[in-house]
């Protein structure tokens, strides 16, 4: 028998990962009164363990859990070791290399997400959000042609109403509620890939001071991820185009076991290593279809932040970082309604153009990032294949992409991309190919305008999080041309007010 909330929330966030339990705590800092639905009981596992500096160093501040999180003795992480492109030798990169995140913010984490989800979350209650475990939300309540509420069902079984001005779907990729704002989800034809990953023990580490680096190596059928999480622990992920499902049978392991073996760099980090055989590592897990966008990311009452609304493929740990910046965005737009300075269409179309600018820059990088790997006798990797399209590489990517009713900047006009995007791909072929000064070992990516618009807007949240001052690029192409972020960074102002 279901039963009605007495209590009416400003808004009711659902899903408890770093975008939902970011979101919360960013709209109750501002004194509304927030009500957060999460299906599990934490600390829950989940994937997705590398981080970004935009996160740690900015959000995270933002948050105020910058001291728990250095606390919690999380693997470093300077950047990244990549076999990949035609160099044969894996190359390095360290964000030091930037300007923008020179000095104590030029590092990152990896991390055991049931520890780092944990503390969002409990900071989350701290702030004031009021956090109800093992409820799995049903459907939204509509009134008057918006979303005013959520059904769900609570830890004791019981279906519970309960009222909202908003309501934030941050529920991931396998949202139950992320239609009824009224859009499809569109995959994207070219990253239809999957994932099979498990955890060992024992694997090999980089030389320092480069051990905390994700790995990512290439191979014939894809790529690999290698995540140390602790000095023992590490997550070990083949990335594989769809129709390698074929070649996972029942025994999950042995079939990523088989795939390591294809890949000498991996297998021989895991030479001495032991497969994780029990608890929360202990599974062989596979993740479908990660490549998407919903066409619509916001309706009247209704919002869309994280997985929900989009996801791009992991090679660049994007993750959690689109998660956590689409939270910010977010809660500006609702503490600005909430505060009734500006219209709720405006807000979230701010909201939206801006999310899908950062989406959409990942998704452009990725494209040219994938395209470094040049074996004609590669079907994974070559959208010439794919097409079989008689023109270059690059013209068969804009084949592929020119027809994606997504909406991302790039993917309408084919002509129009590839004739602005093409000497930004063969400006950062060329420094990925190009081999590394002998006396650095690490590679100076962030020579590429493709690398720096990727790290752009991370960069400025965490200017933003360090000095709390309007550090606002007036060039972004906002739908109206006027909102940019307050101060604080928890509201939108109106350029000029």
């Amino acid at each position: 028998m279901g039963c009605e909330d007495s209590r009416e929330f400003d808004v009711v966030v659902v899903g408890g990962g770093p975008g939902g339990s970011s979101a919360a705590t960013l709209v109750a800092m501002q004194g509304h009164r927030v009500l957060l639905l999460e299906k599990e009981q934490f600390p829950r596992y989940q994937i997705g363990e590398s981080l970004l500096p935009s996160t740690v160093h900015g959000i995270c501040r933002i948050l105020g859990v910058s001291e728990e999180i250095e606390k919690a003795d999380f693997m470093p992480k300077r950047g990244g070791t990549f076999r990949w492109g035609q160099n044969p030798e894996p190359w390095t990169f360290s964000f030091a290399a930037s300007d923008t995140f020179s000095g104590p913010t030029s590092m990152a984490y990896q991390v055991e997400r049931m520890t780092f989800d944990q503390i969002l979350l409990d900071n989350a209650r701290r702030k004031g959000v009021e956090v109800r475990e093992q409820c799995s939300v049903v459907d939204v309540v509509e009134r008057d042609g918006r979303v005013s509420g959520l059904v769900y069902d609570d830890a004791q079984g019981d279906r519970v109403t309960v009222g909202a001005r908003f309501v934030i779907d941050a529920s991931g990729n396998k949202s139950r509620i992320r239609g009824a704002v009224g859009s499809t989800r569109e995959y994207s034809p070219f990253f239809q890939n999957l994932a099979l990953f498990g955890y060992f023990e024992g694997g090999k580490r980089l030389p320092a001071p480069n051990q905390g680096n994700i790995l990512c190596a290439a191979f014939e059928l894809g790529w690999f991820w290698y995540i140390p999480l602790t000095e023992g622990l590490t997550s070990v992920g083949a990335v594989l185009r769809r129709d390698s499902l074929d070649r996972i049978d029942k025994d999950r392991r042995q079939a990523l076991d088989g795939f390591v073996e294809q890949c000498p760099l991996i297998a021989d980090f895991l030479a001495d290593a032991t497969p994780v055989q029990s608890g929360p590592y202990g599974e062989v897990r596979i993740r479908k279809d990660y490549s998407y966008t919903q066409d619509r990311f916001w309706r009247p009452g209704m919002v869309l932040v994280g997985d929900a609304a989009c996801f791009i493929d992991p090679v660049f740990s994007s993750g959690v970082h689109l998660a956590t910046y689409s939270a910010l965005l977010a809660a500006r737009s609702i503490n600005t309604v909430l505060a009734g300075t500006v219209a709720e269409e405006t807000c979230f179309a701010e909201y939206e153009t801006r999310y899908r600018k950062e989406y959409g820059v990942f998704h452009e990088f990725l494209l040219a990032f994938y395209d470094m790997h040049r074996d004609e006798g590669s079907y994974f990797w070559s959208a010439k294949k794919i097409t079989q399209g008689a023109g270059s590489q690059l013209e068969s990517f804009v084949d592929l992409v020119g027809g994606a009713a997504s909406g991302e900047h790039g993917l309408i006009d084919a002509a129009a991309y590839s004739g602005e995007r093409e000497s930004a791909f063969r400006e950062f072929a060329d420094l990925i190919d190009n081999p590394a000064d002998p006396a650095d070992a690490d590679r100076d990516m962030f020579g590429s305008s493709l690398v720096e618009s990727v790290l752009e807007e991370g960069a400025r949240i965490q200017l933003q999080a360090e000095f709390g001052a309007d550090l606002d690029d007036d060039e972004l192409d906002a739908p109206n041309g006027s909102l940019v972020p307050s101060a604080d960074g928890l509201h939108w102002s109106v350029v000029g007010a």
